[in-house]
């Protein structure tokens, strides 16, 4: 194909190009308000192309192009072509999801509250994206315990008895005719716009409402009803203490960070709404060569904001670029202007700070690097003696101080050394002493390592606070080893903060040796997301040796406890009277008699088992 000879028909229309290989694979998707310009601008002797769009003009054998109205057309075509061809030198997202929203249906007689992936125009209340879905479904769960909105999708056209979800107190039962008169349908809607205040973080109007509600109800003698709003405003307040706003001022917006290095680069997105982290959602980009960061990051809105999405009115970038066709296309999308500028104050850069921290941090875990970077950021921050090449962790797990263990794992070179792994059966601790079952450990791991010191660990966490961390360095003392110890302690809400010498606890800590005061993870940070990573492992590694020892201690049948029983009596006599009950009910000339028994035997096994 003559290439020069067709750019001379093409025409200075808006529109999108298609450059293809000699196979007519697609190799770029584009789009441009004049064509003929776009395309004649790649072939010219004097163009001045980057290295990869030189490479790309080298492969290109043909192309084809489509006719828009405007380049706003053009830039919705554009991001479908690519979804569908997945041009090798276009940046490509590998995210087909649609992200899961909570929807009010308030259009609705009677409004139920459920979890959707696609947004429709139906008059209902979409709430989101939740990315990770963890966060969506707690709230959901505290909704279902504190709210009676039902959750069900039956038709309610007939009435017809309700459910256990009305038996347990968490729904009005609008299914039920009893309670379809216009004073329950009332009290339901006002329980519906309560659910939609909670979502959206309205705490002052929420609470006055149901406080309002509670004095109404209180000046009626409806006692019952006045109880359960008490209720419900001692969990709101409980529950809003443990949230953390990260940057009220914000109100609803995303924020874009950026991290590149060599030819890779990581997106990190925050979704704020209300002030409050509700999701993020991290991307890694191969080969974007010598691209631009404006270039990249434009690409990146076309593509991820394509999708169904309950857009926001702002969106804070990474770079100083200016985009009106995206500006115009977003607000279209979401029905009312949208915003896309770089930081304008010092606030919102601290937000976007935070944004780059995670896409560094994405970028080193995809890479499965040693995270140099983050592990020199915790030696400064904990001032520690020594680079945390190799962190371990000590965690136990009881019940009431029942089946004590205790779990050691070690982190190193980016990921966690499982053949490193260690497990405790307590043996000298009775009772509940979290304190002295940490020192145990603790002291047992560091007398099997004094032999191996070179796989020794630089840095151990204890989790747990100041207690935990001196009973670790109490029994770690003998041994004289160059480890460094600290004790991580996880948030708390902020009902008792005041109360423990000025020390926050709405935020995980970091106690050190001879230190008053913790050194505090404040979230989103990539030292805070590695420690914390950590500590949750161990934390489970514990959990999961403890329950297994729990679950072979139920199964185990009282007859392999008493002395003399071996497995061939076990057997003969639950194949005789048939279970442990039936042992119980028989005498003890019953048991003697059987072959292989006599009486002595029998008399120990009545007393072992009772009966």
């Amino acid at each position: 194909m003559d290439i020069k000879k067709k750019l001379e028909n093409v025409p200075s229309s808006p529109g999108i190009y298609i450059l293809k290989d000699s196979k007519e694979k697609v190799l770029y998707v584009g789009k441009a308000i004049n064509l003929r310009n776009r395309l004649r601008s790649y072939f010219q002797s004097s163009a001045s192309l980057d290295m990869r769009k030189t490479r790309m003009v080298q492969e290109v054998k043909g192309f084809e192009y489509l006719i828009t109205k405007n380049e706003l057309e053009a830039l919705a075509l554009e991001a479908n072509f690519i979804k569908r061809t997945k041009p090798r030198y276009n940046i490509i997202l590998r995210d087909d999801k649609n992200y899961p929203y909570l929807k009010l249906t308030l259009n609705e007689d009677w409004p139920r509250l459920e979890v959707v992936r696609r947004i429709e125009k139906d008059g209902s209340l979409y709430f989101g994206p939740y990315i990770p879905a963890g966060a969506m479904w707690e709230m959901l769960k505290f909704i279902r315990r504190n709210f009676p909105i039902r959750i069900c999708k039956y038709n309610l056209e007939k009435p017809f008895r309700p459910c256990v979800q009305h038996q347990m107190g968490r729904c009005l039962a609008p299914c039920s005719e009893s309670a379809r008169t216009p004073n329950a349908r009332d009290r339901y809607m006002e329980v519906a716009h309560d659910v939609r205040s909670f979502i959206q973080g309205e705490k002052k109007n929420l609470l006055a409402s149901l406080q309002n509600r509670m004095q109404r109800h209180s000046d009626n003698l409806e006692y019952e009803d006045a109880a359960k709003i008490r209720d419900r405003l001692h969990a709101l307040e409980q529950a809003w203490e443990s949230q953390r706003v990260i940057a009220p001022e914000l109100g609803d917006a995303d924020i874009i960070g950026l991290y590149r290095e060599g030819e890779d680069a990581s997106i990190f997105l925050l979704f704020i709404r209300s002030g409050m982290v509700i999701g993020q959602k991290d991307f890694f980009l191969k080969k974007t060569g010598d691209i631009e960061s404006g270039e990249l990051i434009a690409s990146f809105i076309e593509q991820f904001y394509s999708k169904e999405l309950l857009l926001p009115p702002r969106i804070i970038l990474p770079v100083k670029i200016k985009l009106p066709t995206q500006k115009q296309w977003l607000g279209m999308r979401r029905g009312a202007a949208v915003t896309l500028h770089y930081p304008k104050n010092e606030f919102e850069s601290r937000v976007l700070k935070m944004a780059d921290d995670n896409a560094l941090y994405a970028f080193k875990k995809h890479k499965e690097s040693a995270v140099d970077e983050t592990l020199l950021k915790i030696k400064e921050l904990l001032g520690l003696d020594r680079f945390p090449a190799r962190i371990g962790a000590i965690d136990v797990s009881n019940i009431s101080g029942s089946e004590a263990v205790g779990a050691l794992i070690v982190y190193e070179n980016g990921k966690f050394a499982k053949d490193a792994y260690r497990l405790f059966k307590i043996k000298t601790v009775q009772g509940i002493d979290d304190f002295a079952m940490i020192g145990e450990v603790a002291g047992r791991y560091l007398k099997n390592m004094s032999e191996d010191t070179n796989n020794l660990p630089d840095l151990i966490l204890i989790d747990g606070g100041r207690g935990q961390l001196e009973s670790a360095r109490k029994a770690m003392k003998p041994f004289n080893l160059p480890v460094d110890v600290v004790g991580i302690a996880k948030a708390k809400d902020r009902r008792n903060e005041g109360k423990s010498d000025g020390i926050r606890t709405d935020v995980d800590r970091i106690y050190l040796p001879g230190k008053r005061h913790p050194v505090y993870l404040e979230p989103f940070l990539d030292t805070t997301h590695l420690l914390q990573k950590i500590r949750d492992e161990v934390h489970r590694f514990a959990i999961s040796y403890h329950k297994k020892i729990r679950s072979k201690r139920t199964l185990e049948s009282p007859l392999e406890k008493i002395k003399g029983i071996g497995k061939t009596r076990r057997l003969l006599l639950l194949k005789h009277f048939g279970s442990l009950d039936g042992i119980r009910k028989a005498s003890v000339e019953d048991i003697a008699s059987l072959k292989g028994m006599n009486r002595k035997i029998a008399e120990v096994v009545k007393e072992a088992i009772g009966g």
